[in-house]
C-alpha cells in the first residue's frame, strides 16, 4: 500500500510538480515508466541517501545503483568549472553569438557543444543565460546575455536549448545533455550596475521584459533545469521566492524539470540576505520554495545547506517536512532517468584526448565569429583592405594579442570559458593572412589593466613605419565578466591615450574592439575612419578578423545592445516609453540622449535597399493572423548579408507601451542585384499587449508594423493595420 501511495505522490510531481494546472495532463508511456521507477527507487533510500542526492554532482550509490550526474558549464563551449581540461572548442561569447542574428548557429553550437560534454562525462550544463540586458552596461555580466530585447533573447535561448538538449526522440539521448535556464528572474535588473544587486521592479516589467525568454525556454524548448538568480526580487530572495518557484515557473508554465540553486544561494539566505537565524531554516525554505538540488562548488559543508549534519535533526522533529526531501529528490532522480544514464555504464574518460579530433567543430568556431562581427564605421571605405596595396602593417594595442596561458582559459574568450586547444589572436591571424606578402610591425602599447604608458613610443613608431594600423583595445576577462563591475564605462587604463596617440600620426587606422561590454568610445567614434566590434570572438578570433579586414567575409551582425556615450545614460536602450513633452523636452540639457550606436546597427561592405511593406490582409479581427512582407534589394557590388528586424506598436491602447518592440527578424544573404523577399507572421504572438489586468489581449485599432535595418527610426520603413 505504501508504495502505491509513494508511486501516486511521485506520478504526480513528475506530471506537474505540484501544478494545479497540469495535473490531468497525460504523460508519455516512458514518461510514467519513470515516473514509477523513481518511485520504487524513493521507496527503498534512506534519509541519508535521499539528501545526498540533492548537491551537484552526487557520488553514485552503489547499493541501489544510483548514477553520477556530472555538471559543467556550457555558455560558448563546455568548460568543466574546477577542472581546465584542454581541447574544447571555445566558441563566441554569447552576446557575440546573439550578433549573428541567427538562432540555427546557436542551436548547432550547443549541439556540438553537447557532443564534447558527453565526450568528458558531462550530462548537466549550467547554461544558458536568459537574462534580458537591461541598458546598464556597468554590469560586468552583460557579456553572457544574448541582449537587451526579450523577443531576441527568447529565440536564441530556445535554439541553444534545444541543440543542447536534442528534441523528440533525440531529447536527452546519448548525444544531449541537460540545458539550465539561468537566472530566474530579473537578475540584471539592479540600481548600480553590480552582480548579484537587489531588483525591485512592477509586475508588468517583469512580465514584459524578463519572464518571456523562461516562458519560451519551458513551454517550447522543455528546459530540463532552472537557475534562480542570487539577488533579491522585490524583498524576497529568489531562492525562497514561492511566487516565482512555483507559482510562475511550475504552476504558470508548467515547468516540470528541477530547479538548482545558484552557487552558495540556500545558505546566503542566512548570510547575504540575513533572513534565516540558522543553515537548517535557510534549507527549509529552499526546499519549501521548490529548490531541489544545492549547488556548492567544491562541495565545502560549512557552505552546504542540503546536508546530513544541517537537515536530519530538523526533519525528524517535523516529518511534514520529508515530502519536500521527497519531491527534490524525485525530481533529480528523474532527470538522471531522462538522461539515460542508469541505462548506461559508465566509461572511461580520458579527459586530454576526449575532444582532441573536434576540427569540424573548431571550423564552425571560426564560422559564428565572422558572423558575429559588427561594422560600426566605414568611413571612405578604408575596408576591406587591399592585399596589393598595404607593404606593411602596424597591429597594436593589449588586446592584439595573447600567450597561451598555463593551464588557465585566456583572458579574450570572456567568462565561463574552457580551454581550447590552441586560440588566435588578432596578430596571429593576420600574420597567416598576409604571409610574407605584408610586413607586421607589432607593438603592445599597453596592458588593458595598467596606465603605465612605457609602451608608447613603440607603439607610435610601429605606426609611423607602416601603411595602415588595426588597433585592437577594448576589455578583458581582468575589467569585465561575473564581478567585473564597473563605475564608468570608458576604456580602462590609458587605452584611449594609446588611441588618441596612434591617430594623431595620422596613418589610416582601424580600430578593432575585443570586449564584453558595450563601452563609450566617443573618440573613437568621431576620429577613428573603420570601427569594428568583434566580442570575444572565441579561439578562432583572429582569423575571424583577418578575413573580414581583408573582405575575404563581409560582415553582417548587428548589435543586440545599444552603446551609451556615457555612464550618466545608463540604462540605455531602445526599449523606451514616450518621455514628457513639456518644457524638459524629454531630453538631457547638455548632452544627447541617443545611444552612440543603437540596437539592431551594423554596416556593411554593400548597401541594401528595402522595399515598401505589404500585408497579405492590412485588416483582421482580434483572434485573426496575417503576414506582411518586403523585398530586400542588394544595392552594391559585393555579397552580403542583411538582418530584417521587424518591430511592433500598438497606436492606442488601455496601458502604456513601449515605442516599438522587435517581433520579428531574419538573416539573408544576397548576391549583388538580387532581391529576396522575407515574410513575418503578424497574430496574436506580436500584437498582444498585458492590459491593466496582467492578461495578454490583442485590442482593436492601428499598430503601426516598422520593418528595417536597425532599431532607428531612420532605418524602418512603416506600415498601420487595422485591428477591428
Amino acid at each position: 500500500m505504501k508504495k502505491v501511495i509513494v508511486a501516486g505522490l511521485i506520478l504526480a510531481i513528475f506530471l506537474g510538480c505540484g501544478s494545479k494546472k497540469n495535473t490531468t495532463q497525460e504523460v508519455s508511456n516512458k514518461d510514467a515508466t519513470i515516473a514509477v521507477k523513481v518511485a520504487d527507487l524513493i521507496g527503498k533510500m534512506t534519509f541519508d541517501e535521499k539528501v545526498t542526492e540533492m548537491i551537484q554532482d552526487a557520488p553514485a550509490n552503489e547499493r541501489l545503483g544510483i548514477p553520477v550526474m556530472k555538471y559543467g558549464e556550457a555558455l560558448h563551449g563546455l568548460w568543466l568549472v574546477l577542472d581546465y581540461y584542454g581541447n574544447t572548442t571555445v566558441y563566441p561569447q554569447a552576446v557575440a553569438c546573439a550578433s549573428t542574428w541567427e538562432p540555427k548557429l546557436i542551436k548547432k553550437m550547443a549541439s556540438q557543444t553537447a557532443l564534447e560534454a558527453r565526450a568528458l562525462g558531462v550530462t548537466h550544463c549550467y547554461s544558458p543565460n536568459l537574462d534580458v540586458y537591461a541598458g546598464d552596461a556597468r554590469y560586468g555580466r552583460v557579456e553572457e546575455s544574448y541582449g537587451e530585447d526579450p523577443y531576441l533573447v527568447s529565440r536564441m535561448g530556445v535554439a541553444f536549448i534545444q541543440g543542447l538538449q536534442g528534441e523528440g526522440r533525440e531529447q536527452f539521448d546519448e548525444n544531449h545533455v541537460m540545458a539550465t535556464a539561468k537566472h530566474f528572474v530579473g537578475y540584471p535588473e539592479n540600481r548600480r550596475g553590480i552582480n548579484g544587486g537587489f531588483s525591485d521592479m512592477s509586475e508588468r516589467r517583469l512580465r514584459e521584459i524578463y519572464l518571456p525568454s523562461f516562458e519560451a525556454a519551458v513551454k517550447e524548448a522543455q528546459v530540463g533545469s532552472v537557475m534562480p538568480g542570487h539577488q533579491d526580487f522585490n524583498g524576497v530572495p529568489c531562492h525562497m521566492n514561492s511566487w516565482l518557484l512555483n507559482d510562475i515557473l511550475r504552476d504558470e508554465f508548467g515547468f516540470n524539470g528541477f530547479i538548482v540553486s545558484d552557487n552558495n544561494d540556500v545558505g546566503r539566505l542566512q548570510t547575504m540576505h540575513f533572513i534565516p537565524e540558522t543553515r537548517a531554516k535557510a534549507a527549509i525554505l529552499g526546499l519549501k520554495a521548490g529548490v531541489d538540488m544545492d549547488l556548492v562548488i567544491g562541495k565545502n559543508p560549512d557552505l552546504s545547506t542540503y546536508h546530513i549534519n544541517v537537515l536530519k535533526d530538523t526533519v525528524m522533529q517535523n516529518p511534514s517536512l520529508m515530502k519536500y526531501i521527497d519531491k527534490a529528490t524525485s525530481r533529480i532522480l528523474t532527470a538522471k532517468y531522462k538522461l539515460g544514464l542508469f541505462d548506461t555504464e559508465p566509461k572511461v574518460i580520458d579527459p586530454e584526448t576526449a575532444n582532441a579530433g573536434r576540427e569540424e567543430h573548431r571550423e564552425f568556431a571560426l564560422e559564428v565569429a565572422e558572423k558575429s562581427i559588427i561594422m560600426l564605421k566605414n568611413d571612405n571605405n578604408l575596408l576591406p583592405l587591399d592585399l596589393s596595396k598595404i607593404k606593411s602593417l602596424a597591429v597594436i594595442g593589449p588586446n592584439a594579442h595573447e600567450e597561451r596561458p598555463k593551464n588557465k582559459t585566456y583572458k579574450l574568450l570572456g567568462g565561463y570559458s574552457g580551454l581550447p586547444p590552441y586560440y588566435v589572436s588578432v596578430l596571429d591571424g593576420l600574420k597567416k593572412k598576409v604571409g610574407d606578402n605584408v610586413k607586421i610591425n607589432y607593438a603592445k602599447g599597453c596592458d588593458i589593466d595598467s596606465f603605465s604608458k612605457e609602451g608608447f613610443p613603440e607603439a607610435v613608431s610601429a605606426a609611423e613605419n607602416s601603411d595602415a594600423v588595426v588597433l585592437v583595445v577594448g576589455s578583458s576577462h581582468k575589467t569585465c565578466g561575473e564581478g567585473g563591475d564597473r563605475s564608468d564605462l570608458d576604456l580602462y587604463g590609458v587605452q584611449k591615450e594609446l588611441v588618441e596617440l596612434i591617430h594623431k600620426t595620422g596613418k589610416p587606422v582601424i580600430v578593432v574592439l575585443i570586449n564584453g561590454r558595450p563601452l563609450s568610445i566617443n573618440y573613437i567614434a568621431e576620429n577613428i575612419p573603420s570601427i569594428l566590434e568583434t566580442w570575444y570572438g572565441g579561439m578562432r578570433a583572429g582569423d575571424a578578423v583577418a578575413n573580414i579586414l581583408f573582405g575575404d567575409v563581409n560582415p553582417g551582425g548587428k548589435l543586440t545592445m545599444s552603446f551609451p556615450r556615457s555612464v550618466g545614460q545608463v540604462p540605455v536602450t531602445y526599449l523606451e516609453r514616450p518621455d514628457f513633452i513639456g518644457s524638459g523636452k524629454g531630453e538631457y540639457r547638455f548632452n544627447d540622449k541617443s545611444p552612440l550606436f543603437p540596437f539592431g546597427y551594423g554596416l556593411s561592405y554593400t548597401t541594401f535597399k528595402y522595399g515598401t511593406p505589404k500585408f497579405e490582409k492590412a485588416t483582421i479581427t482580434t483572434n485573426g493572423s496575417t503576414t506582411v512582407s518586403v523585398k530586400v534589394t542588394n544595392t552594391g557590388s559585393v555579397v552580403g548579408d542583411e538582418v530584417v528586424q521587424m518591430y511592433v506598436r500598438d497606436d492606442y491602447a488601455s496601458v502604456g507601451r513601449y515605442l516599438k518592440m522587435l517581433k520579428g527578424f531574419e538573416r539573408i544573404t544576397l548576391n549583388p542585384g538580387e532581391t529576396k523577399t522575407v515574410t513575418f507572421k503578424l497574430g496574436f504572438d506580436e500584437l498582444n499587449i498585458l492590459n491593466q489586468d496582467l492578461k495578454k489581449v490583442v485590442e482593436k485599432g492601428t499598430f503601426t508594423i516598422s520593418i528595417g535595418s536597425s532599431s532607428l527610426a531612420k532605418d524602418l520603413k512603416t506600415v498601420q493595420l487595422t485591428v477591428q
